[in-house]
């Protein structure tokens, strides 16, 4: 009797959960291609997972800054808005609205391999990537674009989508489907799909492939990307650094990368001509 009344439950569950979800465009494909419908909580809009992010994003800021690690190197924080104001115009191509985000470009002082972008364009780059792995501008701008692909294709909202489908069926159908609680902290949930979560393998790869897109519209060698990520797992040697820890690197996915760079080389050229 208990079994078949979790039964029905579980089965209400399932069905609100597809009936709350949407299914969501964020981006145009690109010259790579990337069009997989993605599916998002009707309740969980951008704006919310914008503002949150901006919440998240000014205590990370506030931290360093506190620190002494916020732009400590100001060459350095220099080069990386400079590679960040030729990156972001191109982001246009895949959707426009990004143009009106309020961008933001940090680059904290820290020895992890590690960068990212938050929903609504707010990025942030470790000095330890930087240095560490001794990247050419080229090579930066391959970094940022791939994290600013995660933002485009609004990856964190779809993860934390996620989690709301398995905080529901958790609940098995409880109040509001869990997401009452869950909404009520959702800068954390955004610092954690950011800082803690793996991305999955699709994420991975469509970051990858609009990122390689961006760099090569913006007149970086798209070549640089695949050397990126040779160096990342070379720097390695059996213990992952935290970059690697939620942006799973293999063999696969540097010749994937490869099999795609001609495919935006003539974006390259073109963009060098200017």
């Amino acid at each position: 009797m208990v079994i078949d009344m979790l039964k029905k439950l579980l089965v209400l569950s399932m069905v609100a959960i597809l009936v709350s979800c949407q299914t969501v465009n964020t981006t145009s494909s690109g010259r790579v291609g990337v069009n997989r419908t993605q599916y998002m909580f009707s309740g969980l809009s951008e704006r919310q997972v914008q503002a949150s992010a901006a919440t998240a994003y000014q205590q990370e800021i506030a931290k360093a800054r506190q620190q002494g690690m916020l732009n400590k190197d100001m060459n350095q924080y220099a080069r990386v808005k400079s590679i960040a104001n030729r990156l972001i115009p191109h982001t246009a191509v895949f959707r426009p609205d990004a143009l009106s985000w309020a961008w933001e470009v940090n680059v904290q002082n820290n020895d992890q391999l590690n960068a990212y972008c938050m929903p609504g364009g707010k990025i942030m780059v470790y000095s330890g990537i930087i240095q560490k792995l001794n990247l050419s501008d080229d090579e930066i701008a391959a970094v940022m674009g791939h994290e600013i692909a995660h933002a485009l294709r609004e990856h964190g909202r779809e993860r934390m989508s996620e989690q709301m489908g398995r905080q529901a069926i958790v609940g098995l159908g409880s109040a509001a489907l869990g997401l009452g609680e869950a909404s009520t902290n959702l800068a954390g949930m955004v610092a954690n799909v950011t800082f803690g979560l793996p991305h999955s393998r699709t994420h991975e790869t469509e970051a990858d492939l609009m990122g390689l897109e961006l760099m090569a519209r913006a007149g970086y060698n798209p070549n640089a990307a695949v050397n990126v990520w040779k160096k990342m797992g070379a720097f390695a040697k059996g213990a992952p650094p935290e970059f690697l820890s939620t942006h799973p690197s293999s063999s696969s996915r540097i010749r994937d990368l490869s099999l795609n760079v001609p495919r935006v080389m003539p974006l390259y050229q073109a963009a060098k001509k200017y």
